[in-house]
């Protein structure tokens, strides 16, 4: 069973950092695109990032210049390395896998809390 745990959420000041990890077990991780999605209370869930199997990334315009996504396929795990964090970052923030042949899978999702 795929399997996709994240880890390294919690709760920061505004302006600084936290890096999220996402550990991947049971799938082909290096042929899945990978990607972080955030939710906040009463809001929809959004694209954070994503990083194709090639390495090319995206982001969303509200993260863009403070967030870098990042894989490490021989540990099958991806990072979000966040700095300049604000409030309005606050959310659960997911791990998603996706592949047009392996299909979609998400994680459990980490808290990131950002407030005095």
């Amino acid at each position: 069973q795929v399997q996709l745990v994240e880890s390294g959420g919690g709760l920061v000041q505004p302006g600084g950092s936290l890096r999220l990890s996402c550990a991947a077990s049971n799938i082909i991780f290096r042929i899945y695109t990978m990607g972080w999605y955030r939710q906040a209370p009463g809001e929809q869930r959004e694209l954070v990032a994503t990083i194709t199997r090639f390495g090319s990334t995206n982001y969303s315009d509200s993260v863009k210049g403070r967030f870098t996504i990042s894989r490490q396929n021989a540990k099958n795990t991806v990072f979000l390395q966040m700095n300049s964090l604000k409030p309005e970052d606050t959310a659960v923030y997911y791990c998603n896998a996706h592949s047009g042949v392996g299909g979609d899978w998400w994680g459990q999702g980490t808290q990131v809390t950002v407030s005095q």
